[in-house]
């Protein structure tokens, strides 16, 4: 049975400008276009909640213009808000620049989401039948650290924790990192952030590697590989690499989250593992295909996208 997810990890807004290529140091761009949106893990929760999941969100917000856009787009999505309000500041901001080969560049500064404590997580309580997520991004700022690794390590058993190591893998402390890896049910990161953790070698040794060395509770693990979909390999030793789908990407901004939400939501509906990621590298497809960084699709969405895929595969067989 599908429960809720409880999203642990920060949200923030994403002021995003369209420029045709980065420009030189020194030098100037005007933009083609420009857009304030919700980011940071915002994008997961939507992929998640569009996909049929109820989320949940247990960071922490700012009081000021900020925390107040990011609260209305929580709400205009269905996503409850458990903590309130930070009384001390304003939610943090990223610019995203966005090149024409759908590429993105970040410079974020971070706010409330940075400080978190336990009383300040009093309210948010994950029951049975709910998954729990987090970001490497709330793990890296030392105000909020300690606290989340505490709070995630007391999690009751038998609830799913989900962990998103993110670009700034570098940025968290081993000693946090390692707590939370022991910890996770389900990891799933880039190829970098997986020889980040486990050091160089292939995909199939890094997976093997995570599991054996770093997430001793996982059900398993996931690479993700962009366009190419992505990697997985299962507890029980049994492995798959899942082909991504061929669009003409625009924005691949999100693109991540929308997988690690859209494929968190499959396995709370008792989806297999492969059967969950196929899905989820269907949605990160379409997320691409259309501007901004919550762009996810929703369930009826990714289902035809799939099926027009396997009808598409089954006419090429039977052409070969």
């Amino acid at each position: 049975m599908s429960g809720r997810l409880v999203h642990v990890g920060s949200a923030v807004v994403d002021h995003v400008y369209r420029i045709d290529a980065l420009p030189a140091p020194g030098t100037e761009k005007t933009a083609s276009s420009y857009a304030q949106v919700a980011g940071g893990g915002f994008n997961m929760m939507v992929a998640a909640s569009r996909t049929g999941m109820t989320v949940v969100f247990g960071g922490q917000l700012g009081s000021g213009p900020n925390g107040d856009f990011l609260r209305a787009a929580l709400a205009g999505e269905g996503i409850e808000t458990l903590t309130p309000p930070s009384s001390a500041m304003d939610s943090g901001n990223c610019v995203a620049m966005i090149s024409n080969d759908a590429e993105r560049t970040f410079v974020s500064w971070p706010g409330a989401e940075s400080i978190l404590s336990l009383a300040m997580m009093a309210p948010v309580v994950a029951a049975s039948g709910d998954w729990v997520f987090t970001s490497g991004y709330t793990l890296s700022y030392p105000g909020s650290r300690d606290a989340l690794t505490d709070w995630i390590e007391a999690l009751p058993a038998g609830i799913p924790f989900v962990f998103d190591p993110t670009p700034i893998i570098a940025d968290i402390s081993r000693p946090i990192l390692s707590r939370v890896l022991a910890g996770t049910t389900w990891l799933s990161c880039n190829t970098t952030e997986a020889a980040e953790i486990a050091g160089l070698g292939d995909v199939e040794t890094l997976a093997r590697r995570l599991l054996a060395d770093h997430c001793p509770k996982a059900e398993g693990v996931v690479i993700r590989a962009g366009a190419k979909g992505c990697f997985v390999q299962l507890a029980d030793g049994s492995a798959q690499t899942i082909p991504g789908f061929k669009v003409d990407a625009i924005d691949t901004n999100g693109a991540g989250d929308t997988h690690i939400g859209a494929f968190v939501s499959a396995l709370s509906r008792g989806m297999p593992a492969f059967e969950a990621a196929r899905y989820a590298n269907a949605a990160a497809a379409l997320s691409v295909t259309r501007h901004g960084g919550s762009s996810a699709p929703t369930d009826r969405e990714i289902q035809t996208f799939l099926s027009h895929a396997d009808d598409h595969e089954h006419g090429r067989k039977q052409q070969a």
